[in-house]
Order: structure tokens, then sequence, then C-alpha cells
């Protein structure tokens, strides 16, 4: 599959769970949404991320991205009830970076 440099490279940092790496996949003033919460900023969206992975130890599995619409379908998989399951991120660009991640 043939991803965006930068969402190959924030599903890499997922994999590796680094989330110095996945934070700077992000502008500096970037906004995330998931579980009904909101992260604004790399420092936020890289606490976000850290305890994330310490938690769930999440892996991404790219199924399909739609360049026109700037959505990723992926399977995740890690240590929370129901996995592995199917989400779809949807992006914002900016420079080169995310602006911002909505996670459904």
């Amino acid at each position: 599959m043939n991803l965006p440099k930068v969402i190959a490279e924030l599903v890499e940092a997922q994999d590796n769970f680094d989330s110095k790496a996945y934070a700077n996949c992000f502008t500096e003033t970037a906004v995330v949404f998931d579980e009904g919460k909101t992260f604004k900023g790399k420092a936020e969206i890289e606490d976000w991320i850290e305890k994330a992975n310490k938690e769930y130890q999440v892996t991404m599995n790219p199924l399909e991205y739609s360049e026109m619409k700037q959505t990723l379908k992926a399977e995740i998989a890690g240590s929370f009830p129901g996995s592995p399951l199917v989400l779809t991120y949807h992006y914002e660009f900016r420079d080169g970076l995310i602006q911002s991640l909505e996670i459904v």
C-alpha cells in the first residue's frame, strides 16, 4: 500500500511504541480527537499516545488509504477488550505533517 510519508512514519512509530516519533508526525498546533477526548499540540499528543502505548500496546495494520478522503482504515490490535478492531483515521495535513486526526 502506498501511504503518504507522514502516515507511514506514524504507523512505524505506533508499531514501535515510540511516542516521541509519533508526536513528531504532527504540527505544533495539531489536534487529535479520540474516544470523545481532544488533545491539542504536540506535547498533549505525545502524552496521550505514551499513556495509550503503556496501557494497550496497540499496533496498526493499514488496510486501505484514500487520498481523496484523507482516510486510513487500519486494523489495530493490543491489550484492550475487543481486540483487534478496524478503525478509520481521518486526517488533515499541513506542510507535510498532520494538522488534525480524528479516530472513529
